[in-house]
């Protein structure tokens, strides 16, 4: 697997563009919880950019790449170590904890977004040709490209509306007292949810829908950085 010099290529890109976009998708949690009154993770020192305070082995660097090699680069996910958060310190704590929840996917898109427009500026700088140019600019087209990939698949995924997801405690912020509580209860058995609905979705109803979602996002993203694939 790894004698085929574009898979190497690739690993080598999926790395950073993983650690940075789960890094940055937990210290935003961290940051807005602060802002909201709640200091658990400064005092935990996970306020921070630094990958390292955010990096889980297995999550951030093991099951991507075991994920792209199995699937010939079809399918990434990962996830980092989740910054702790005390609602009981929010001053609103339902309405705060959908807040400090949506920030994480805002800011994977937000990513995903100064990715595309980064790799238009190469695109537009890159000699078409020259193999030189090839040579210095194919690594940054590539990490790009892969940030762009990376940072869209946590949007979608973590916004799917199941606790602990992101989306779940979203929707868990936005409903009525009654049907939050009953939504919350989820949280326990979520991530087993989730995989059983994406995984071994038996009509493909969930991750058609997911891959869908995700895969208009990538190609529109694609068109602002002017690049169909790599």
């Amino acid at each position: 697997m790894f004698n085929n010099p574009e898979t190497l290529r690739n690993l080598i890109a999926i790395i950073p563009a993983a650690a940075i976009a789960v890094s940055l998708h937990e210290a935003m949690h961290g940051y807005v919880a602060d802002k909201l009154g709640d200091h658990t993770a400064r005092l935990n020192k996970r306020l921070t950019l630094n990958p390292i305070a955010h990096i889980d082995l297995v999550g951030t660097l093991i099951m991507p790449i075991l994920l792209y090699l199995l699937t010939s680069g079809r399918f990434l996910f990962g996830y980092a170590r989740p910054v702790p958060v005390n609602p009981y310190n929010l001053t609103n704590p339902k309405r705060d904890m959908a807040i400090v929840a949506a920030s994480g996917p805002v800011t994977n898109l937000a990513l995903a977004l100064i990715s595309a427009v980064i790799l238009r500026l190469i695109n537009t700088l890159h000699p078409a040709g020259s193999q030189l140019a090839n040579w210095i600019f194919m690594p940054f087209i590539v990490f790009f490209w892969f940030s762009i990939i990376i940072n869209v698949l946590l949007f979608c995924f973590n916004l799917i509306p199941i606790p602990p997801l992101d989306g779940g405690r979203i929707l868990v912020g936005i409903l009525p007292a009654d049907l939050a509580q009953a939504v919350a209860k989820i949280e326990p058995f979520g991530v087993a949810i989730v995989l059983v609905l994406v995984v071994l979705d038996p009509l493909g109803i969930v991750s058609n829908t997911l891959w869908l979602f995700t895969n208009m996002l990538i190609k529109f993203m694609g068109m602002i950085a002017g690049v169909q694939g790599i």
